[in-house]
């Protein structure tokens, strides 16, 4: 009779194991199913699964997963794209916008690629502490700031960037940091191909008080 227990008892034990095992796996299949699909994911994205977030580490460690920064991580399977390190950036400081020479690469009005990422942040804002990626941050305020911020879909999320007219304004505005060669060749581009129209490249100048620096170019077109 007390074996017959005994045999109960580890049966259940073991199917108990068992189902708690499945589930991990399960879950854990789950956590790299959308590191692969996602080009980043975040410790709380485990723990929206279910999956502790030590078992990133242990990703991490069997070579599954890279961290990229705090509490981020990218499948080591996964291509690289274009907008990875704009994602990485934007998970890094959520409240800033992507703009000038990032905008104008994202809006391919440009086939450089700028050695940082540029983010606009507000003027009142503290500087994050981000040694990775390289991030240039640009002072906003008021209206000049939320203006034209827009969320684009992309592989992996979404990243803030301004429009591409408020990307033009800016150029112009920062003219003095990027060149007004670069605001120039923003503004032409942004028109032939037909990214924005005049009302506008108007709205997003009186936005960055430039209206009247962009009034003859504007004009001229």
């Amino acid at each position: 009779m007390d074996q017959c227990l005994d045999s109960s008892v580890l049966i259940d034990i073991y199917r108990v194991f068992g189902t708690l095992i499945h589930t991990m796996e399960s879950k854990s299949k789950r956590i790299l199913g959308l590191a692969t699909k996602q080009q980043i994911i975040r410790s709380k994205d485990a723990s929206a699964l279910g999956v502790p977030r030590n078992y990133l580490s242990r990703f991490v460690q069997k070579g599954l997963l890279k961290k990229v920064g705090r509490g981020l991580y990218t499948s080591t399977s996964s291509p690289i794209t274009e907008h990875r390190s704009l994602l990485e950036a934007s998970y890094r400081v959520p409240k800033g916008v992507i703009c000038l020479l990032s905008a104008l690469q994202f809006h391919k009005f440009t086939t450089q690629a700028p050695h940082q990422i540029w983010m606009a942040i507000d003027v009142k804002a503290w500087t994050p502490q981000i040694t990775a990626p390289a991030i240039r941050f640009v002072r906003m305020s008021g209206t000049a700031l939320h203006f034209g911020a827009k969320e684009y879909p992309v592989h992996g999320g979404s990243l803030k960037v301004y429009t591409p007219a408020k990307t033009v304004a800016d150029c112009f505005k920062f003219r003095h940091k990027i060149g007004m060669d670069v605001a120039l060749e923003a503004l032409r581009e942004c028109r032939r191909r037909k990214r924005a129209s005049m009302d506008e490249l108007w709205a997003a100048a009186k936005a960055c008080r430039v209206a009247n620096i962009m009034r003859p170019y504007l004009e001229s077109l």
